[in-house]
Formats: C-alpha cells, structure tokens, sequence
C-alpha cells in the first residue's frame, strides 16, 4: 500500500527483500554446513552473495523513502528512534550473558581447571599491549563520532566528513589489531572456559565493530551524497549510537576480561 495523506504514518510498498534475505541466510547457513562436513565453501559464497545484493537494494530502497520521497515523517522518525533504542537494549542483554558465564567461571572456578582463574594452563595476554592500544582507539572514535554528529547540527559539512572517516579508520585500526592478536593468541578457542569466553566475547565484540564500521562507512556515503541535513539525520544518528554502545561494551570488556581476568 502507498502512503495515505490523511496521516503521518508510512505504510512501506511490498517489497521483495524480506523474502531474498530469509533465502540468503537459509543459503548461507546451509553452506557454513556443508563447509564443515565437506569444506566446500561454494554454497556459503552464494549465500553471502545473495545477502549483500539484497542489503544494497534493502537500504537503497529506504534511502529513497527517507530522502527523496519524505516518507520518513516525524512520527515515523520516533518510531525509529524506539525501535533503535529497543535493539540496543536486546544488545545490552547479549552481552550480559556473556559477562554472566565469564564472572560464574571466574570468582568460582571449577576443579576441573585446577580451581584457579585463569587456569594453570593459559598464558593471558598482557592488558597493557595491543588491548590498552585498542582500547585508546575505541575512546578516540568515541571522540571522533561525536565531533561529527556535532558538526552535522551545526550544519558544518567538511568538519562532518572528517569526523566520520576519521572514526572509519580507527574502526578498521581496530579491527586489525584484533585480528593480528587471534594470530599471536597462545590459546585457542578449546583451551577450557577460559579459551571460549575470552574468543566468544571478543569475537562478537570485534563483530559488532565491523557492522558499526560498515554501518558509519553507509552513513559516509550518504552524507556525500547530500542525504543529511542540521535536522533530518537520524540514520547518522542510529549509528552513533551503536558506536557509543560498542564503546562502552569494550571499557567493560578490556577492564574485566583483558585486566582483572588475568
């Protein structure tokens, strides 16, 4: 249905990419196992395939909705403020249980570890290396993000732009270094509780900065693209509040798994 004039409300079109995204995760999901019986990665490539077509038509489409054709009323921006905060509010729950599994195993460790935390087995890695670097590099995207969401109030286009792709690079910093230490990790994801809840945690963790990144990286293009303005901005918006949701989802990580869990 078409949108009515006789309320603020945005009644969306029938859409397609509902439909091409259940197949793609049913695809991809299908693929991971048939990987993992039969490493051949062909389905799981196809699946990918078809996501990423259908999230460049998906966000397309509400791109236009938003920008163009002013479907995207007041009321409707409140309902997607909500529904943003409602989502961030079902992160905030994911990860408490993974702080919940890392505090049981810690403060009462079983004697199948050796009733010790971290067991007798693992070296830790040290806080004060790559996790502290990392660390300063979430604050100062912190920092950066918002710099740029305070330029784009006031209207200030360049200074936006540079806020933002400054707080692109440290997203990508970021997950490097991540990646660079699962490399030099001298434990694996098998290596008891310990082993699962560090690459559990962190691996989500890091997930979530490469969707944040991406996500800012959308917001980029759009904003040279013009989409943005001092007052119709939230899709920038959402995602600054998602990179502040990372951040502070890091501090608690790095000061309890990275410095207190060692």
């Amino acid at each position: 249905m078409s949108m009515n004039n006789t309320h603020p409300f945005h009644l969306v079109d029938y859409s397609p990419w509902p439909l091409t995204s259940s197949i793609g995760i049913m695809t991809l999901m299908t693929g991971m196992i048939k990987w993992f019986y039969n490493y051949n990665m062909n389905l799981m490539i196809l699946g990918y395939f078809i996501i990423l077509l259908t999230m460049y038509q998906w966000w397309r489409d509400i791109c236009r909705e938003s920008t163009f054709q002013g479907k995207h009323t007041i009321l409707v921006s409140k309902g997607l403020r909500w529904g943003m905060i409602l989502f961030i509010i079902s992160e905030v729950f994911f990860f408490i249980s993974f702080f919940w599994t890392f505090f049981h195993s810690s403060l009462s460790p079983n004697i199948e570890i050796g009733i010790m935390w971290p067991p007798l087995s693992i070296v830790t890695f040290n806080p004060f290396q790559i996790p502290l670097l990392n660390t300063i590099i979430l604050i100062s995207s912190g920092i950066t993000i918002t710099w740029a969401h305070h330029a784009i109030m006031e209207n200030n286009f360049s200074q936006m732009t540079q806020g933002l792709f400054i707080t692109i690079m440290l997203g990508i910093y970021f997950s490097i270094l991540q990646t660079y230490e699962y490399f030099e990790a001298p434990f694996s994801i098998a290596d008891s509780i310990y082993g699962s809840i560090f690459f559990m945690m962190t691996g989500f963790h890091g997930l979530h900065v490469i969707i944040g990144t991406t996500f800012l990286f959308i917001c980029l293009l759009r904003h040279l693209k013009f989409h943005f303005s001092m007052n119709h901005h939230f899709g920038f918006e959402a995602a600054t509040w998602y990179w502040h949701f990372v951040d502070v989802i890091w501090l608690l990580l790095y000061i309890s798994v990275y410095w207190w869990g060692n």
